[in-house]
């Protein structure tokens, strides 16, 4: 589930791209359309998830946590990402979104207490030691620094907010059920974007060409929803820190997805980083002989 929903994730990153390229869009809109495709769906799952039994009555407090985490998680930090995303490359862009399992991991340590192994230590290691080696090589072809670091400064805020996002979302998710929460959440964020659209934007900002609104519907479906729900069941079930480090297999296929679709250059030390992080992720993912509850 965690593979399949990084690998729905990671197309976003090509789809966004592709919109930008194609139309004179900006990134509130185009976050307004997706959400406007995304936000019915969400719906129907959320009255699905309330007449499903044994459903536990949510009180004031699991309100308070989805409204949070909705904001952060899938407004502030997507808005961030789209941002991002008008001045770094699609496979930057993945690249820096996956550091965020050091900061995970660390957050994990500090609040939920949860203790930081040699094993993991090590798949950390050899994952951020790939994406950094890609970064390097991307950094020396960049044309306008001042672009790259502005884009890689939004991603990287947006990465900060998604691993608050994933520490703060496994117990809710394992008391509320994956569908349900994620529904919720995910139609908080739709009307804070909606929110924003309309304090900010006229409503014919939405009239694009017809290809534009097919981009997004497939984001919607193919990188919103789908994946979103099946990176809440992965962190129901394996934990939020491998959760986030099988996501670093994120920048593997945001590479080849950008060589593939968009052209962007792949080079042998771009298949180095591939490879240090696809060690890292089988590290951390295959279970140790002993283990110790």
């Amino acid at each position: 589930m965690a593979i399949v929903g990084v690998l729905g994730f990671s197309f976003k990153a090509i789809l966004i791209k592709l919109a930008y390229a194609w139309a004179p869009i900006d990134a509130v809109t185009l976050l307004t359309l997706r959400m406007i495709y995304a936000a019915p769906i969400f719906l129907l799952m959320a009255l699905w998830s309330a007449r499903t039994r044994g459903t536990p009555p949510m009180g004031r407090r699991d309100w308070i946590a989805i409204l949070w985490l909705g904001f952060i998680g899938y407004y502030l930090a997507s808005l961030l990402d789209f941002m991002g995303l008008q001045y770094v490359t699609a496979a930057l862009e993945r690249l820096m979104l996956y550091l965020y399992p050091t900061i995970v991991v660390v957050l994990s340590a500090i609040f939920l207490k949860q203790r930081i192994t040699g094993r993991i230590l090590l798949a950390l290691a050899l994952s951020y030691a790939g994406i950094l080696l890609v970064f390097a090589r991307d950094l020396s072809l960049a044309a306008d620094s001042h672009a790259l670091w502005l884009g890689g400064s939004l991603v990287f805020a947006s990465s900060f907010l998604y691993a608050l996002y994933l520490v703060g979302a496994g117990p809710v998710i394992a008391r509320l059920g994956s569908l349900r929460f994620i529904a919720l959440a995910m139609l908080v964020s739709a009307l804070f974007i909606f929110l924003q659209f309309a304090a900010t934007r006229p409503v014919s900002a939405l009239v694009v060409p017809l290809r534009i609104h097919l981009l997004v519907l497939a984001m919607a479906v193919f990188s919103t929803v789908l994946p979103t729900y099946l990176i809440a069941e992965a962190i129901k079930r394996i934990g939020a820190n491998r959760t986030s480090l099988v996501g670093s297999l994120g920048p593997v296929f945001t590479i080849w997805l950008g060589f593939w679709i968009l052209g962007e250059p792949l080079h042998w030390i771009q298949l180095g980083g591939v490879a240090l992080v696809l060690a890292g992720v089988t590290l951390v993912t295959l279970k140790p002989v002993t283990v110790h509850s």
